[in-house]
């Protein structure tokens, strides 16, 4: 399977080796403040790494949880998963290393995953959750494209704490007339 790549990022399947760079961000409170998730122990981590490896055996795959990687270097986890095969929508999400914030970088993963599920796996619609004080996330999907189209309340248990998501959507149309047609580049891990 061959992803897209960007100017700075590339994107490729996890493999047993990412465990450390993963688990650098992934056990740090600051970075899953917002997630569902962690902070995580190496073990954690670990079936993390596995998991997602294990998803390009899936002969039935929906979902695509990939290393963000700069210069060799495991940055991020990025995903995206086929949430209704037959509506042909799905969701997408992102995780960077703290050292990594505010450089551009998740949004340019979120571009990537967003031609990866509109050419490659023929979505329609693309859309995406976070935590209304999540400013850093919303920035990065409103500017990539994304519309907001409501607050879901009480929609998470995080912690043992009931919290609401903003939820936030492409569609597959916008997209291409925001970008025009396709320019980015394969890549082959």
């Amino acid at each position: 399977m061959s992803y897209p790549c960007g100017p700075r990022l590339s994107l490729r399947e996890f493999t047993a080796a990412d465990v450390a760079a993963v688990h650098e961000y992934a056990s740090d409170p600051a970075v899953v403040r917002w997630s569902t998730w962690g902070p995580n122990t190496r073990a954690e981590t670990a079936a993390f790494v596995v998991d997602a490896a294990g998803q390009q055996l899936r002969a039935d795959r929906a979902a695509y949880s990939l290393a963000a990687v700069l210069n060799g270097e495991t940055i991020g986890s990025v995903g995206i998963w086929v949430t209704g095969l037959q509506d042909r929508n799905g969701g997408l999400g992102y995780t960077f290393h703290r050292s990594h914030w505010n450089q551009g970088y998740a949004t340019e993963a979120v571009h990537l995953l967003l031609e990866f599920g509109f050419t490659t796996l023929e979505l329609e619609r693309i859309d995406a959750t976070c935590h209304p004080d999540n400013a850093g996330s919303i920035r990065v999907l409103e500017k990539s494209g994304f519309t907001l189209e409501g607050r879901l309340r009480s929609h998470r248990l995080v912690r043992g704490d009931r919290r609401d998501s903003l939820l936030y959507a492409k569609l597959r149309h916008e997209h291409f007339t925001a970008t025009g047609p396709r320019t980015g580049q394969d890549h082959q891990p």
